[in-house]
């Protein structure tokens, strides 16, 4: 296998400083939809600029550059030991040329190792498939949006909230209610339903890499993330929590198995800098990014 590391490090820029371009026109059409002069429309058209001079002046996006997360699917035969290591030295290299800010703190001594890599960091998962080509998704989750993520525990008292899609609407809305403009709004919300406590967040989290524009293949699914949806902006936090018809982006559910005894509901909430890109390595050894 090709040494990746430069075409990882290309892959890493661009998620910091390109915002996906389905992200973009998402926050143009609702910059349209608030009213004139507000608050709202005043944020999103910040939002706008700062996209743009990012992508012209390739720098990071949002100050806070996030938790690196790869999802790597490798054909039979590839080292996934060796992908790691690339993996970890282009992220490094990304954070010396200030494409990321150095994250990666030590839990214990509150050191910062200066160049994002270190313990489980950045993040990795590893999925073989039968194709012969590689395929990676990279995903920069903030901190901010991240400490608003939030996971509940089928039936929840409090909300009414039953083992079922109405349970899970429930709590997916008391969730960006809590939120409130905490977590940069306007957001995406990955949804999983099912798994355990550790598996749901994962899951929740790989929604937020479909394309806004894409259609859940399973009816219910798709339903309950159009209904999703309209309700979460019809709370009137909308942009930075400034009020308006804003408050979400875009709504994805992915489903698991489960154990009898659990039901959890898992929401991964993204801010509206929802830096996603991903790389392809053909058989021949050509790179595309996308």
């Amino acid at each position: 296998m090709q040494d990746l590391t430069d075409a990882f490090v290309e892959l890493v820029r661009r998620a910091a400083t390109q915002l996906p371009p389905d992200m973009e026109e998402a926050i143009r059409k609702a910059k349209e939809r608030e009213e004139p002069g507000s608050a709202a429309e005043g944020a999103l058209d910040t939002i706008l600029k700062n996209i743009e001079m990012a992508r012209e002046r390739s720098t990071p996006i949002c100050q806070d550059t996030g938790t690196p997360i790869f999802e790597i699917h490798y054909p039979l035969g590839w080292s996934t030991r060796a992908l790691a290591e690339q993996i970890r030295k282009a992220v490094a290299i990304a954070t010396e040329r200030s494409y990321l800010r150095p994250n990666a703190v030590d839990s214990l001594t509150g050191e910062n190792s200066g160049d994002n890599t270190g313990e489980d960091f950045p993040t990795m998962h590893f999925h073989e498939w039968e194709k012969d080509t590689l395929h990676v998704d990279l995903l920069l989750k903030g901190g901010g949006c991240e400490n608003v993520s939030a996971q509940y525990k089928l039936p929840d008292a409090r909300l009414k909230a039953g083992r079922d899609l109405e349970g899970v609407r429930r709590v997916v809305l008391d969730a960006v209610y809590r939120a409130q403009g905490k977590g940069c709004a306007p957001a995406v919300l990955g949804v999983a339903i099912g798994g355990d406590r550790g598996s749901s967040y994962i899951k929740a989290k790989q929604q937020l890499l479909r394309p806004l524009d894409d259609r859940n293949p399973t009816p219910q699914l798709a339903e309950l993330e159009e209904r999703l949806y309209e309700e979460a902006n019809e709370l009137g936090i909308g942009p930075m929590g400034f009020g308006g018809k804003t408050t979400v982006l875009g709504v994805k559910v992915g489903t698991q198995h489960r154990l009898p005894a659990s039901y959890f509901v898992s929401i991964a909430y993204m801010c509206w800098a929802n830096r996603r890109a991903s790389m392809d390595v053909t058989a021949e050894g050509e790179v595309q990014y996308a």
